[in-house]
C-alpha cells in the first residue's frame, strides 16, 4: 500500500498525458531499434553454448582489463568531483551505471540517482554538475578520436573493408570538430552565453502558461563553463592519462575476448570496429546500447577480417565482462550506500565523501 508520502509526491506531480506519451515514444523506438537489429543480435547470443570453449587465461585477462578500464572511470569521477574518498563515488557511480543500462532512456533516471547519492555524502551539487559534465565530454571527444591512432596502419597499406575506412574518417572528423568546438566553449563567451539564451526562450515558450519562466541560463552555463575549468585547469594530465587508461583496458577486454576465442587479429582494424561500436552506443535508443551494440560489433568485426562465428563470440563474451557484470553490481552497491549514508541525509552535508 502507497504511504502518504508517496500519494502526496504523486498529488503534486499528475501524470500527464505529454508523459505518457513521451515514456510510450522511447519504448516503442526501443522495441523498434531492437527489432531492426535482432538477427545480429541473435547470431550474437546464439554463441552462448561456445563460451565455455574460451580459453581460460585470455578470459581472465578480459575480466581483469575490464577492471582496470573501471578503476580509471571512477578515479577519472573522483578527479572531477574533487573527492578525496572512493566509497561514494564508486556505489554511487554503480548505481546510476545500472539504471541507465536497464531503463529506456534511462541516462537521465541514472543520473538523477547518481546526483542525489553524491549530494547525499557530501559532495557539492554544482561541483558534481560541472565535474560529471566534463568527464562526459572527455569520454565522447576520446572515443571520437580513437581512429586516428589506426591511421597510421591504414596508410602504411594494412587491408581495410571501405565500411572500416569510411568510420576512420568520419570519426576523425567528428574529433575535429568536437576539439574545435571544445577550444571555442572554453576560451569564449559570446557562443555560449547565445546558446544559454536561444535555450532559454525555447524552454519559455514550450512550458508557457505551466512553469515560472526560466531566467539566467546564460550565466548558469558560463558559471559552469569556469567550474569545470577550474577543476580540469591544473589536473588535466591526469584527466587524459585517466580517460586514455579507461578506453585502452577497455579496448584490451574487447582483443582479450577475441583472442580466447583463438583469433588473432589485426589491433588496428579491431580498434574501428571497438570506436564506431562505442559511439553508436551514445545514441540513447536502447539501455546501454543493447542489442545495438552487439548486433553492430559483430558485424564491424567480421569487417576487420574476424571469422564470423569467432565475432559473435568474442561479441558475447565481452558485453558480459564490460556490460553484464558491472550492471549486476548496481544493487549491491546502493543498498552498500544506504547502509553508511542511510541516515546522512538529515544531517549536515560533509565536505567530501
Amino acid at each position: 500500500m502507497a504511504n502518504a508520502a508517496s500519494i502526496a509526491a504523486a498529488r503534486s506531480h499528475p501524470l500527464t498525458w505529454r508523459t505518457v506519451v513521451s515514456r510510450a515514444l522511447v519504448v516503442v523506438a526501443a522495441g523498434v531499434a531492437i527489432y531492426l537489429v535482432l538477427p545480429g543480435l541473435t547470431e550474437v547470443l546464439a554463441s552462448w553454448p561456445r563460451l565455455s570453449t574460451l580459453e581460460p587465461v585470455w578470459a581472465a585477462a578480459a575480466v581483469v582489463a575490464e577492471i582496470a578500464s573501471f578503476t580509471c572511470y571512477f578515479a577519472l569521477q573522483r578527479l572531477a568531483l574533487q573527492a578525496r574518498g572512493w566509497f561514494a563515488v564508486v556505489t554511487a557511480g554503480l548505481a546510476g551505471n545500472s539504471i541507465s543500462g536497464i531503463l529506456p532512456g534511462g541516462a537521465a533516471v541514472g543520473a538523477a540517482v547518481q546526483f542525489e547519492m553524491l549530494a547525499t555524502a557530501g559532495v557539492d551539487p554544482d561541483t558534481a554538475v560541472a565535474g560529471l559534465t566534463a568527464f562526459s565530454l572527455l569520454n565522447v571527444g576520446a572515443l571520437l578520436g580513437l581512429p586516428i591512432l589506426a591511421l597510421p596502419a591504414m596508410l602504411a597499406g594494412a587491408p581495410a573493408s571501405p565500411g572500416l575506412v569510411h568510420t576512420a574518417f568520419v570519426g576523425i572528423a567528428g574529433f575535429c570538430l568536437v576539439a574545435i568546438f571544445g577550444v571555442i566553449i572554453l576560451r569564449t563567451d559570446r557562443p555560449l552565453a547565445m546558446a544559454g539564451r536561444a535555450a532559454q526562450s525555447i524552454a519559455n515558450r514550450v512550458t508557457r502558461g505551466r512553469r515560472p519562466p526560466l531566467t539566467g541560463l546564460d550565466v548558469r552555463l558560463l558559471t559552469d563553463r569556469d567550474t569545470i575549468k577550474s577543476v580540469l585547469g591544473k589536473n588535466w594530465w591526469q584527466a587524459v592519462a585517466l580517460t586514455t587508461g579507461r578506453l585502452g583496458f577497455d579496448f584490451c577486454c574487447l582483443l582479450a575476448a577475441l583472442r580466447a576465442t583463438g583469433t588473432a587479429p589485426r589491433p588496428a582494424l579491431v580498434l574501428l570496429a571497438y570506436a564506431a561500436a562505442n559511439v553508436i552506443a551514445l545514441v540513447p535508443i536502447t539501455p546501454g546500447g543493447l542489442g545495438i551494440v552487439e548486433a553492430s560489433l559483430g558485424g564491424l568485426l567480421i569487417l576487420a577480417g574476424v571469422r564470423g562465428t569467432d565475432a559473435f563470440l568474442a561479441t558475447l563474451a565481452y558485453r558480459l565482462v564490460s556490460y553484464w557484470l558491472p550492471l549486476s553490481t548496481g544493487l549491491p552497491a546502493y543498498l552498500l550506500f544506504r547502509h553508511r549514508y542511510g541516515r546522512a541525509a538529515s544531517r549536515p552535508a560533509r565536505t567530501h565523501p
